[in-house]
């Protein structure tokens, strides 16, 4: 309130001085004292009606960005003023209460619809887009199982097979056995796959497998990630024992490299599955970028696909259809 009063001062000194110093003149002029009397009077009721007019305006400044319910009480001080001078000046009396009926209609509506419910507008919230790179390890995790299984908790499914249909081959859990393919339960620690003398570590060239290189001046891998994303991208370039084509000695791969088609995962996809991998077994994976990178040692630019909208994946030679040896 102190803050209000302040204001209206602020704004209506002037007027308010001259009202003062028309009271003082009248007190001093006018000799008849009757005269006198009802002079002052009626200047100190305009004092009073003039404060008010500026306290109902200093109220609706204030308010007007803030407590938005308050402004109809600056239309009640507005009504009271009207009222109060149409009662002591008689020959203005009937417009004063016109324009104070006015008032007073106005300050009913307004405060009626400042007591309904208030729904404010504005613009809807910005909804933030998530992208690979700003996903997190979890957010990561899940889109890579949703990849691998189809959803988001179905690893454990009978059957559950996602775009990147791995467990067409793979097994994933201890004691289960994949028929094509080895079991990945901890594959992140499978460090010692670096050090077989039939990987040839650093000299590809000296590899027995059907593929020496993911493509020519690719090189090895060097770390355990490399060794992953170099088994998805070129599986013939090293065969776990036991599981190559039949027929040729484990020189060659039945697995397809998953960034070509019909399966064509991006390298963003292959990034959240190996994120999958190493969060499953409570393993702190590298960071999306480090395993993207480890891709682009292995994918040519020209091979990388491009993403796109989740798609089923079409048929491979993974299925079975009676044909295979």
């Amino acid at each position: 309130m102190g803050n209000l009063i302040a204001e209206a001062l602020s704004m209506g000194w002037m007027a308010l001085a001259i009202l003062a110093g028309l009271l003082v003149y009248f007190q001093v002029s006018i000799s008849d004292p009757a005269a006198k009397k009802r002079a002052v009077f009626k200047t100190f009721i305009g004092i009073i009606s003039c404060f008010l007019l500026f306290m109902a305006i200093a109220n609706y400044k204030t308010n007007f960005y803030g407590e938005s319910r308050l402004l109809p009480v600056s239309l009640v001080m507005i009504t009271v003023t009207t009222f109060i001078m149409a009662l002591y000046f008689t020959n203005l009396s009937a417009l004063l209460k016109i324009g104070g009926m006015m008032f007073f209609v106005a300050a009913f509506l307004s405060g009626y619809g400042n007591w309904l419910p208030q729904v404010e507008g504005g613009f809807p919230p910005v909804e933030e887009k998530v992208t690979w790179e700003t996903m997190s390890t979890q957010q990561l995790a899940d889109k890579g199982e949703e990849i691998i299984f189809g959803g988001v908790g179905k690893n454990k499914e009978q059957g559950a097979i996602g775009k990147g249909q791995c467990p067409l081959c793979h097994a994933f859990h201890a004691g289960m056995l994949g028929e094509r393919a080895p079991n990945l339960l901890g594959l992140p620690t499978r460090k010692e796959r670096l050090e077989d003398p039939k990987y040839s570590k650093g000299n590809p060239s000296k590899r027995e497998y059907s593929v020496k290189e993911a493509f020519p001046g690719s090189g090895t891998a060097e770390t355990v990630q490399e060794y992953i994303a170099e088994s998805h991208a070129c599986p013939s370039c090293y065969v776990v024992a036991g599981y190559g084509v039949k027929g040729t000695n484990d020189k060659e791969s039945p697995m397809p490299s998953i960034h070509k088609p019909p399966i064509s995962l991006s390298l963003a996809e292959l990034a959240a599955v190996d994120t999958w991998m190493y969060a499953r077994e409570g393993v702190e994976p590298p960071s999306f970028d480090e395993i993207v990178k480890s891709y682009e040692k292995f994918v040519p630019e020209a091979d990388r696909p491009k993403q796109a909208d989740d798609k089923p994946a079409g048929a491979t030679s993974l299925l079975a259809d009676g044909s295979e040896p």
